[in-house]
């Protein structure tokens, strides 16, 4: 379908600007029409479409006719400078495409009218930013050097032409010789990046091979394996409001399937499920950041450079020791104490305390363990362990491992570094002899040694000490980096459970990533908004029509982990290098739990932005999901299943969503809006704690709190084109009869309207190949009344 719609790049320029001036006259027409349904076809930006134009006739007489007709012109004149000059624009080609266009005339309760425009369209960001996502998964867990190149703005120093990668595996790989156990665990490692990393590259390999016109996943693909990552029917569901005496309001709800991943399919349940049974197995491991692991590699840089050089001056010192030279003595002595206090500063790191006790605390009490290598390891004697050359220089591993055990290693290389000095000064003749030697062999040399002679013990002391102090640091940051890895591999799941935390995130992060970049084109002009940005971040509010019951739960489960994984998410605001449409795309960098999506406007746009956006601010996400099941599945959950997971989540969103709040009120007191919050939140908490069967109002008050904060508006359900046509139709109809005033006794026709003529039904017959929602008369009978579709409209 998305084929069959899709424009060539050369037509757009040509042809938009007649179909749209067509289009105003046509609107001229339907304004005066009394057919109760005239129809015109346009093109919009770079689509063919359909456009049917609905309105609802009451009659009038001759009078109110002719003041209505006074009114029409100033609603026409605004709507084709909407279309003309804001929806075609660079930004909105750039994040849109393939649009359907509904418009309407309701009543308003003072007998005036309202235009309604209703925009459905998709968007190519359902596959650029999956294809993103896995070239950064691929990176980030292989060990080739590959550089990504993005729309990055020179003048900040956050935004580098090149960005590098540390590569997880290539770290693994670099710590030497380990003892066969630590081995296995590498080999884990190792295979569990290689078998990600090549199915990743396998389903990029395939959405390559997918033009611009294929960004659509219908919901009879959302199994398909090699589109694991795109988004099923994501669109954005948008309405323009425009009365006799305002200009034109656009809402915006972006729609999209559920994020899940139904290739796997739910047999075992969902993330969340799947999640905590792996972490119950796993409660023994040990777990360190990434930022610990890079500063363990370092660590280890540091000791491989500065312990040869330490040893080398000592073995200098040695030598210039026999020419009895005083001045180069003294100097080859000061050499030496720089390096060996340059060695012992760099081991001055709590983490290599840490890492020791870490290791020494490790449960080694699991009897045997099958590596991914074939390997079976015996631990319960900790044999192993204790001979790995990874671990030398740990001179005890039991339960009573003493935490000053590596403060008198560490001190001790200060303490022989003093000794070997104070040796240095007495043979200059700067120190009197000491009554007691360093050691017993020192104190029976024969008499007036040479100075080469009396150097020896100190020396060897000394290097002693470096040896062991390296050993240790060497085998508590081998651990650190191993064990991290472990972490963010092997310990978060097999390799189908990351497939598929990593599938779920990139739908959602798809249909995020959409709702802002709209939420931004909106609001450039709007000063406080901008400063909420930067100061606060962004609220993303889901909203779930999934029931508790079945494979549905599954799908619940998945999505809760997949938006819960959005707060690791952040965007930023960055100089496109032009107006293009292609130079517009967002772009994604980072790694796994700190992705940055780029957001590139262009120069001009770019440069009207507050300071702290320009100079890189990261915007933060503040993810909420509520969930309500309507179906008759969720009526089986309510008499013979389990809502309580549903009624956790919801109250878990209430909680997070109000300490948005409170920040945004504490932040920015004046921003419009905030004077109803209060009531807003009364509202959502009066429902939250209100036991009552498919209390939708749950759901209608989080959306007018999102609004009320301008947060971006997600819907969901199993596919996003019957219950999730319900829900985006009714919240249309309650805008126009809270926010403009249409009259209430046209209320369901309006929303009929919506449902049997509008974008939605467009949005069954791209999915289904026909013009009917997925209903059965016997299955409404479950729905709340008003998520019922008109007669003829379902079967």
């Amino acid at each position: 379908m998305a084929a069959e719609r899709f424009c060539p790049q050369g037509e757009r320029s040509s042809s938009t600007g007649k179909r749209l001036r067509g289009f105003t006259s046509s609107v001229r027409d339907f304004l005066r029409s009394k057919e109760p349904h005239p129809c015109l076809d346009f093109r919009t930006m770079n689509a063919v479409s359909k456009e049917k134009t609905t309105h609802l006739q009451v009659e009038e007489d001759e009078e109110d006719e002719a003041a209505h007709e006074d009114q029409s012109l100033p609603l026409r004149d605004y709507l084709h400078t909407s279309v003309h000059d804001k929806e075609n624009s660079p930004m909105m080609r750039a994040v849109l495409y393939g649009q359907v266009c509904k418009v309407y005339r309701f009543q308003t309760d003072d007998h005036r009218w309202l235009l309604v425009r209703e925009q459905m369209s998709e968007t190519p960001l359902s596959l650029t930013l999956p294809k993103q996502l896995l070239s950064v998964l691929i990176h980030e867990h292989t060990g080739r050097c590959v550089c990504f190149h993005g729309n990055m703005s020179s003048s900040s120093a956050q935004h580098q032409s090149v960005i590098t990668f540390i590569f997880r595996v290539q770290e693994v790989k670099e710590l030497g010789d380990l003892s066969p156990h630590w081995d296995g665990v590498r080999h884990d490692v190792i295979s569990h990046c290689n078998l990600l990393t090549g199915c990743y590259q396998e389903m990029l390999d395939e959405l390559d091979k997918l033009s611009a016109s294929s960004c659509f996943k219908s919901s009879r693909r959302k199994s398909d394996k090699h589109l694991q990552f795109v988004p099923t029917n994501l669109h954005s569901q948008r309405m323009e409001v425009t009365g006799p005496d305002s200009p034109g309001v656009w809402y915006e709800v972006i729609t999209f399937g559920a994020p899940a991943d139904h290739h796997q399919s739910f047999k075992h349940g969902g993330l969340k499920r799947l999640l905590n049974k792996h972490r119950k197995q796993g409660d023994g491991c040990v777990y360190f950041s990434r930022e610990e692991s890079s500063r363990a590699k370092r660590l280890l840089a540091g000791l491989a450079q500065l312990q040869p050089q330490v040893f080398g001056l000592a073995e200098e010192l040695l030598s210039i020791s026999l020419e009895l030279d005083a001045t180069r003595l003294q100097d080859a002595l000061i050499s030496l104490t720089q390096k060996t206090e340059l060695f012992a500063h760099t081991l001055k790191d709590e983490l290599i305390r840490n890492g020791l006790l870490a290791i020494h605390k490790q449960d080694m009490s699991s009897g045997s363990h099958a590596h991914s290598n074939g390997l079976l390891c015996d631990l319960s004697a900790n044999q192993d362990v204790q001979s790995s050359p990874m671990l030398e220089g740990v001179c005890q591993w039991d339960s009573e491992y003493n935490e000053e055990e590596w403060d008198r290693a560490w001190a001790s290389v200060a303490v022989s570094l003093n000794y070997l000095i104070s040796i240095g000064d007495r043979l200059q003749g700067r120190e009197p002899c000491p009554q007691e030697e360093w050691s017993p062999e020192a104190s029976q040399s024969p008499a007036a040694p040479s100075w080469q002679e009396q150097l020896v013990p100190p020396v060897v002391t000394l290097r002693d000490c470096v040896r062991e102090a390296a050993a240790k640091a060497r085998a508590s940051m081998s651990f650190v980096i191993l064990q991290e890895a472990m972490a963010a591999t092997v310990v978060q799941g097999t390799e189908q459970i990351i497939k598929r935390r990593h599938a779920v995130f990139s739908q959602a992060l798809s249909a995020a990533a959409c709702g802002f970049l709209l939420k931004l084109y909106g609001g450039l002009e709007d000063p406080l908004f901008l400063q909420q940005l930067h100061s606060v971040g962004i609220l993303v509010q889901f909203e779930s029509l999934l029931s508790t019951y079945g494979e549905e739960v599954g799908m619940l489960e998945d999505m809760e982990v997949g938006v819960a994984d959005l707060s690791g998410v952040t965007f930023v605001v960055t100089e496109a290098r032009t107006d293009r449409p292609e130079d517009l795309q967002p772009g994604l960098r980072g790694a796994w739990g700190s992705l940055v999506v780029e957001v590139p406007l262009p120069s001009e746009t770019f440069e009207a932005l507050p300071r702290e956006l320009k100079e890189g601010r990261l915007i933060r996400v503040h993810p909420v999901l509520f969930s309500i099941g309507i179906n008759q599945h969720q009526s089986l959950a309510e008499r013979l299943g389990d809502r309580s997971p549903q009624q956790r989540l919801n109250q878990q969103s209430g909680e997070r969503l109000r300490g948005y709040c409170h920040a945004l009120t504490d932040h920015l007191p004046h921003l419009a809006g905030l004077q109803s919050l209060p009531d807003l939140l009364s509202s959502l908490d009066h429902s939250l704690g209100t036991r009552k069967r498919k209390n939708v109002k749950v759901l209608w008050s989080a959306a007018g709190v999102c609004r009320a904060v301008n947060g971006i508006r997600l819907t969901s359900c199993k596919s996003a084109k019957d219950r999730t046509s319900m829900s985006v139709t009714l919240e249309q109809c309650m805008l126009l009869l809270d926010r403009h005033a249409l009259s209430r006794e046209h209320f369901s026709r309006a929303l009929d309207a919506m449902r049997s003529d509008g974008c939605r039904m467009e949005n069954v017959q791209k999915n289904m190949g026909c013009r009917k929602f997925s209903f059965s008369s016997v299955q409404l009978l479950a729905f709340p009344k008003l998520y019922w579709p008109p007669e003829g409209s379902f079967g």
